[in-house]
């Protein structure tokens, strides 16, 4: 069986950062870093991207037939998306198994395990 590429999705509370004391910062940053450095060393980081401030947002939608675009952010949103990375490892387990250990978890927020579509369409 091949490798199977997960998007790990980040969301979290807004403001939560900013609740913690200076050591707790730094460990929730410095859990991040050993988490990323194990998945480099272990060749199952693709890659990913923290997000800038959900304020700086722009939605699009259609409404009444013509694009509507609105400003973020939403007072009444509890979570936001706040990033991503993308592993390739064995198993949705594996995957699910790194996203539990995201620190953001024990804070309020949730990781989502997404499987990637191969490129040549709808085989998930």
């Amino acid at each position: 069986m091949t490798d199977v590429k997960y998007m790990l999705l980040i969301y979290n509370r807004p403001g939560f950062v900013e609740e913690l004391t200076e050591r707790e910062r730094a460990d929730l940053f410095g859990e991040v870093d050993a988490i990323m450095k194990e998945l480099t060393e272990s060749g199952e980081l693709v890659g990913g991207d923290a997000l800038a401030d959900p304020s700086t947002a722009k939605t699009v939608r259609e409404k009444d037939g013509r694009i509507a675009v609105t400003d973020g952010p939403f007072l009444e949103a509890k979570e936001h998306f706040a990033g991503h990375i993308t592993v390739d490892c064995e198993s949705v387990e594996r995957a699910v198994e790194i996203a539990s250990r995201w620190p953001d978890v024990r804070f309020g927020g949730r990781m989502e395990v997404r499987a990637l579509m191969e490129q040549s369409g709808t085989e998930m």
